[in-house]
């Protein structure tokens, strides 16, 4: 361990602000976006479906662009990911505020929203495997799940700020499009910060690998013990975004009932702080998890993986069961605590799983789950539409089967036995 390099303090805070800064976008933009669709005419489903193609490309470019990681370093692909969130956010400010202004109709609207947000997919993904290596190449593999339990608490951290400094941002004639202005300004200062501060050694050029070389290479996973880590990682993921996609729906629906005297407007007012205060508890529940149970009960990737899924299954069928809004939200806030603990369970299980030279790889591969993950939260929606329990409990079966499989699984059984 003498020849890699140590994490700095300096370089943990930027790279816990910058994870802290994608966070408090995309929750942001996620607590006000089913308003922005009511307000402008936009289907429940459709607004779901934004996010599908920016995570499609997500999923298709992560691969990419941890291979330009390992070829240009880390913090240069920080710096596109940054300058592409930063961008996105901005284009999609104008599309809002064009839509809530009268200016298009509600598909023209989704359409642009489509458009904007794959930018954010195509080089906001260059973050996050860039990252992610920085910190698995500078921490050793016993304090690994301490580091990036730290840094997945950031983005937990970013699912409170976001909420909360959204409704800030919605002043005058800004509106609900006034948020991702702001996120978009939070971004650029973040890139500054990542261009002027953040250290990185030179990229010393490697030797072009051998025929046979490339051939080992190519299907490394799929040989490997990482396997089981992707599977469970990716239901995990898909549980987690239809959760994340399908509440705001459901507590406006339960708020509507709860006053049905009020005018749409001042209902969707209220509604909206209800989504807040469920995206801040729901955080804050993943920082007591992040912060507070993994480090106080020394809790290993193992442990990890089989609380995690058992108190997100809990949570899920709670939220399908529960009569009000309040309710709603306190499992909603359950359900959170435990992907905060699955998380980073199969994130550094899979990294424990492989040699420092594919950590690069594996997190390009994670990426991709990360990505493909959301496509599924549109049928959520749907199912939502047609049956408002269905989805939630589907969600709770799937997480129900993942903690079998934790406790199954002879890989996720043994994870951390043999550290690469």
């Amino acid at each position: 361990m003498s020849d890699v390099p140590r994490l700095s303090r300096r370089a943990f805070v930027i790279i816990f602000c910058l994870s802290m800064t994608t966070a408090i976008g995309n929750n942001g933009l996620q607590s006000v976006l089913p308003s922005i669709g009511r307000s402008i005419g936009i289907a429940d489903s459709m607004v779901a479906a934004i996010f599908s193609l920016s995570s499609l490309l997500w999923a298709v470019t992560s691969p990419f662009w941890a291979h330009q990681s390992d070829l240009k370093g880390r913090k240069p692909l920080m710096i596109v990911g940054l300058a592409g969130f930063a961008v996105s956010m901005t284009l999609c400010g104008l599309v809002v505020s064009a839509g809530l202004a009268g200016l298009a109709t509600p598909t023209i609207v989704f359409g642009f929203l489509l458009v904007c947000r794959a930018i954010f997919g195509l080089f906001g993904a260059a973050t996050s495997p860039a990252s992610q290596t920085y910190i698995a190449e500078r921490t050793c593999p016993a304090d690994r799940t301490r580091w990036m339990s730290s840094i997945a608490g950031a983005s937990s951290l970013g699912t409170v700020v976001g909420p909360v400094v959204a409704p800030l941002f919605i002043v005058g004639v800004f509106g609900f499009a006034g948020p991702l202005y702001g996120f978009a300004l939070i971004a650029t200062t973040m890139l500054v910060i990542v261009a002027r501060y953040l250290d990185e050694a030179p990229i010393l050029m490697p030797k072009p690998l051998l025929r046979t070389e490339k051939a080992a290479c190519r299907p490394r996973w799929l040989r490997s013990n990482v396997a089981p880590f992707f599977a469970y990682g990716f239901l995990l993921l898909v549980c987690q975004s239809a959760l994340a996609q399908t509440v705001g729906f459901l507590i406006i629906d339960k708020t509507s009932k709860a006053l049905p005297e009020l005018q749409f407007p001042a209902l969707l007012r209220i509604a909206q702080t209800h989504i807040e205060i469920a995206m801040v508890g729901g955080a804050l529940a993943s920082l007591v998890g992040l912060w507070g149970l993994i480090p106080m009960f020394h809790m290993t990737p193992k442990l990890l993986l089989r609380w995690g899924a058992g108190l997100a299954s809990l949570g899920s069928v709670l939220v399908a069961l529960s009569p009000d809004y309040t309710t709603a939200i306190a499992s909603y806030a359950l359900a959170s605590l435990g992907f905060s603990l699955a998380r980073p369970g199969f994130i550094i299980g899979a990294s424990l799983s492989v040699p420092m030279k594919d950590q690069a790889r594996v997190a390009g591969a994670l990426g991709v789950i990360s990505g493909v993950n959301t496509l599924f939260a549109p049928f959520a929606v749907r199912l939502y539409e047609i049956f408002t329990p269905g989805p939630f409990l589907i969600e709770s079966a799937v997480l129900a089967g993942l903690l079998a499989y934790a406790c199954l699984s002879p890989t996720l059984r043994n994870v951390g036995s043999r550290i690469n």
